[in-house]
């Protein structure tokens, strides 16, 4: 009687809502949810990574789907013929910046459809066991070079620019070392800070016995390099993310960003006050140098965009995209200081114009909007404008340091916010579409989809 029980309840095989058996929907689960997990661990925002699931999903022939991404982990669920819900979850265990990765993420994406379950998921493999584009020596190097033209930028001569790049090759050996020792990337940002402003306070000191005509003005020094270290927080990623309505990705990725550049000014601060306690007060550089001329600006800007493209191991169009974008944009922004907008409009505007030519021309190329326009804001970020806040907290009091430092961090929010809406406006109809189908499956939550 027991044997015929447990015939009777044996179950027959089921399926999903689509056609597929549970075995190949389970299997394409694994697929996607590892996918995501990729790209989200590689830079892509919250938005991006549910969109890109779900088109895939759905060609593959997954008619519900249900995905729900969080700042450190990616579920995936469909239903059953009989409503039961089939579902996988994966972790997202560490994030590091690989900008060619998530280009051959996205293609893949875009190729999977009509290929079996194996097919992708050997792909995916492949995708995943790549080396880097370039080896940690080059992308230190291009580190490097970044902070060399943002000190042009901010009107450094030639030895400043070389200065500015040799801290922030040491600045790259102390974030390595941190990385590899396993040291919390709060003690990381603030040691590499640290680092920066010891080096100005050692040009301070050793400035009498320079060459005569030679000026090398410490506040360059650790404002490019404040740069170097903004360049690497996904503030573009958090703003997408929260206007987009995945709130909760969108403040894990904003706390992030807040705790790293706290770590900067902890750096800072700390040693300026150390500084000052031994009677040593870093000049301020106020008024802020001449600027050069307007080529050379651009120039430096695309110089820098490229570099941190380099950097974070973007294919080579990416590269030259970013770099195009980059010098675009400091022109728009020149053009628009000059008619007399405030620092954040300009700011905004300029990065605006940056996501219309990374949306529209990152995807002719086979280079993601988000890379390019990611890589285009580096040069506008603010800081020398940070630099000059933590001083005033610093040697004035903290009061009087906390309004430039809110109006630095409201430049470093209008660049994100005009990142995000210029991708938005040039985003074709039909991805512009899908977005919000997705975006509106729940909208009391802001971080599912079920489409």
């Amino acid at each position: 009687m027991f044997g015929a029980s447990r015939a009777g309840d044996r179950r027959q095989p089921q399926r999903v809502r689509g056609g597929l058996s549970e075995a190949e929907a389970l299997q394409l689960l694994q697929v996607l949810v590892r996918l995501a997990e990729a790209l989200l661990s590689s830079g892509a925002s919250a938005a991006d990574v549910t969109a890109t699931t779900v088109a895939v999903a759905h060609r593959d022939g997954l008619a519900t789907c249900q995905v729900d991404v969080t700042f450190t982990s990616v579920t995936i669920s469909t239903l059953r013929e009989d409503g039961a819900p089939l579902t996988v979850l994966r972790t997202v265990p560490e994030r590091e910046t690989d900008y060619g990765r998530l280009a051959h993420l996205y293609a893949l994406a875009r190729t999977a459809e009509g290929l079996p379950v194996p097919e992708v998921e050997r792909r995916l493999r492949e995708v995943l066991s790549r080396p880097r584009l370039y080896r940690p020596l080059t992308a230190r190097a291009a580190a490097a070079l970044l902070a060399a033209a943002v000190a042009v930028l901010l009107g450094g001569s030639a030895a400043e620019a070389v200065v500015a790049a040799l801290t922030t090759a040491g600045v790259q050996v102390v974030l390595a070392v941190g990385a590899a020792s396993r040291l919390p990337a709060f003690f990381t940002q603030a040691a590499g800070a640290a680092l920066a402003t010891l080096v100005a306070v050692a040009l301070l000191l050793g400035a009498p016995w320079l060459p005569e005509g030679l000026e090398l003005r410490p506040s360059l020094v650790v404002g490019s390099g404040i740069v170097a270290l903004l360049a690497g927080l996904s503030l573009v990623g958090s703003v997408e993310d929260a206007i987009g309505g995945y709130y909760v990705t969108a403040s894990a990725r904003t706390f992030e960003t807040v705790l790293m550049t706290t770590g900067i000014v902890v750096g800072i601060a700390g040693v300026l006050d150390l500084a000052q306690r031994w009677g040593l007060v870093l000049p301020l550089l106020s008024p802020a140098p001449p600027a050069h001329a307007l080529p050379v600006a651009v120039v430096a800007a695309g110089v820098a965009s490229a570099a941190w493209a380099v950097s974070g191991h973007a294919g080579r169009r990416a590269v030259v995209l970013s770099a195009l974008a980059g010098g675009v944009g400091w022109l728009v922004l020149g053009a628009l200081e000059v008619i007399g907008t405030g620092p954040g409009v300009a700011s905004a505007g300029a990065a605006l114009v940056i996501g219309v030519l990374a949306q529209r021309l990152g995807p002719l190329q086979s280079a993601p909007p988000v890379v390019v326009a990611t890589c285009a804001v580096v040069p506008l970020l603010p800081g020398l404008a940070i630099y000059r806040a933590i001083f005033v907290m610093t040697t004035v009091s903290p009061a009087a340091g906390l309004g430039p430092l809110v109006e630095a961090l409201g430049v470093a929010l209008a660049l994100a916010a005009g990142v995000t809406l210029g991708t938005w406006l040039a985003a074709p109809a039909p991805t512009r579409a899908r977005r919000q189908r997705v975006r509106r499956a729940h909208p009391s939550r802001g971080q599912s989809s079920a489409v």
